[in-house]
C-alpha cells in the first residue's frame, strides 16, 4: 500500500529515504505531514533540546546558602535554595 519516497532534509539538504513501514506508522498515528528532517538531524535536533541548562549561582534569600539557578538572578526577586524552595513549597501546600 506505501512506497518509499525520496525527501529532501529541510536542515542539511541531503535526501533521506521516508520508508514504506515509515509511512504506515505515520498513518497509524494520524500524522498529517511527512517528515522535514532525515533521521541524523531529528536526533541532533532532539539532543538540542535535552542539552544541559547553564547554572548561575546566586545566595540564598533564606539560608544565605548557595542556590544554583537556570536563570540570571536580578536583584528585584528572592532566590531560594533547592532546600529552601521545597520547604515553601511545601508549607503553601498544606
Amino acid at each position: 500500500m506505501y512506497e518509499d519516497k525520496t525527501l529532501v532534509c529541510k536542515d542539511c539538504g541531503q535526501e533521506f529515504i521516508f520508508s514504506a513501514g515509515e509511512h504506515a506508522f505515520y498513518a497509524e498515528k494520524g500524522f498529517q505531514n511527512e517528515p522535514q528532517r532525515c533521521k541524523a538531524c531529528r536526533d541532533a535536533k532532539k539532543n538540542a533540546a535535552r542539552a544541559p541548562k547553564e547554572l548561575h549561582t546566586a545566595v540564598c534569600a533564606k539560608c544565605g546558602g548557595e542556590a544554583r539557578i537556570p536563570f540570571v538572578p536580578s536583584n528585584d526577586k528572592p532566590v531560594y535554595c533547592s532546600d529552601c524552595f521545597a520547604e515553601m513549597k511545601k508549607n503553601s501546600a498544606e
